[in-house]
């Protein structure tokens, strides 16, 4: 009963200790992925200081820089928690195999007693014969051979009983040297975003400085994308326009089959926005498809990191309402389409180009394009690179839309986490 007692310990110890590596695993990817973000950032900021010129986007990135500092730290600190549990088991491991050997070598000592009392043949021997009968002399002779076969394997099991504590402190050794170097991560995490801290503060006591020049800046640009937006939702007006006119014309061509035919009417069928986009198999079927995949849509881009959420946000005493996301990127990165769809207007505006990609009554829209290399009406697939993307205030970055007819949906609650 105690070895199947002890062998049930063992199994649960090494199930959580699997389950927290596992997690551990996780976290590190996580940290790492952060990691990538922060330095994509820092780069774009280090190529934009050379310009002595604040803009919004220098802003809106180091905030964002921040904000993901802030996530790393706490993910270390996930981290720490993580191996404090494992130290914390493998402890309680190593006392118990520490007492379970000495309660072991106990035993064997006994047994060592026992055989040092009766080692001498003779006596075997008339232990043996003094039984009082065949029965008696055989289950006496069955019980030194057991007993001799026992104390080998107890001898094994405590030479193996010291090879899982060696292993263990070994285990346990190493934990704690991870646990150093994490707290020594963490501090220098710390640091940095102190020092980011301190810049953001620069920053933004120089934007209230000059706050009358960076309100007419932000002023202007927000003129152009308001703009731009109202080209956006034309462009999907004019495509929900002639997928209504095809199916009013189908029901046409229907109602006059049927009265030549001498056969009545066929129902017309009441429509919204997203009925018309949908009214072919085929345009449902894709529908279908790209809402089966939200959450799990790839990026954009390669690399990049949000630095402007969807939303209502708020410039001072101005309000205003980005109807997707902005995604600072790699200088040059290539755009994609996130999904299968079809390829409906390319526009130059402002000396930008946007795409709008139609995938049944769904679109996509990839803004501030520096060039385009695909073409309008073509059919493009998940991943297909469909131009390269522009600065903007001297940073790289993508305005990504992601509408169901005239709406605008959050893009986050679409794309890969």
């Amino acid at each position: 009963m105690k070895l199947f007692k002890l062998l049930i310990i063992l199994l649960l110890v090494i199930f959580a200790t699997g389950a927290s590596a596992q997690s551990s695993s996780e976290l590190k990817r996580k940290k790492e992925a952060l990691q990538r973000e922060i330095d994509l950032l820092q780069k774009n900021a280090n190529i934009a200081a050379k310009s002595k010129r604040l803009t919004l986007s220098q802003i809106n990135s180091l905030n964002a820089k921040i904000r993901l500092m802030q996530s790393k730290i706490g993910v270390i600190n996930s981290e720490m928690k993580n191996l404090d549990n494992q130290i914390h088991e493998n402890t309680n491991t190593v006392h118990t195999l520490k007492e379970q050997l000495e309660q072991l070598r106990k035993e064997y000592a006994s047994m060592i007693r026992f055989a040092q009392r009766n080692r001498n043949a003779y006596d075997k021997m008339m232990f043996i014969f003094s039984s009082s009968d065949f029965n008696q002399a055989y289950k006496r002779i069955t019980y030194l051979q057991q007993f001799s076969n026992y104390r080998r394997k107890q001898s094994d099991y405590i030479t193996g009983k010291e090879r899982d504590l060696s292993y263990k402190i070994v285990i346990l050794d190493k934990n704690l040297k991870e646990k150093s170097s994490l707290l020594q991560e963490q501090e220098n995490e710390r640091i940095k975003l102190g020092k980011s801290k301190t810049q953001q503060a620069k920053v933004l006591n120089k934007f209230s400085r000059e706050e009358k020049q960076y309100k007419k800046d932000i002023a202007a640009r927000r003129k152009l994308q308001v703009q731009l937006d109202r080209s956006i939702r034309t462009a999907i007006a004019r495509e929900i326009e002639i997928e209504r006119k095809k199916a009013e014309e189908e029901e046409r061509l229907a109602a006059a089959s049927a009265k030549a035919d001498n056969k009545p009417a066929p129902t017309v069928k009441t429509r919204t926005s997203g009925g018309y986009l949908n009214a072919t198999p085929e345009a449902a079927k894709l529908s279908n498809a790209f809402e089966s995949n939200r959450g799990s849509l790839p990026w954009p881009v390669a690399a990049g990191s949000i630095t402007e959420r969807f939303g209502n946000h708020m410039e001072g005493q101005a309000s205003y309402t980005n109807d997707g996301v902005n995604i600072e990127t790699a200088v040059g990165a290539a755009v994609r389409a996130v999904f299968n769809g079809k390829v409906t207007t390319i526009r130059n505006q402002f000396g930008k180009y946007f795409v709008l990609i139609k995938h049944g009554e769904y679109f996509t829209v990839y803004q501030n394009l520096k060039s385009v290399s695909v073409s309008q009406g073509d059919e493009v697939s998940t991943k297909q690179t469909i131009g390269t993307v522009a600065d903007n205030e001297g940073t790289p970055q993508l305005q990504f839309q992601v509408r169901r007819g005239m709406n605008a949906q959050n893009p986050e609650g679409w794309i890969a986490k």
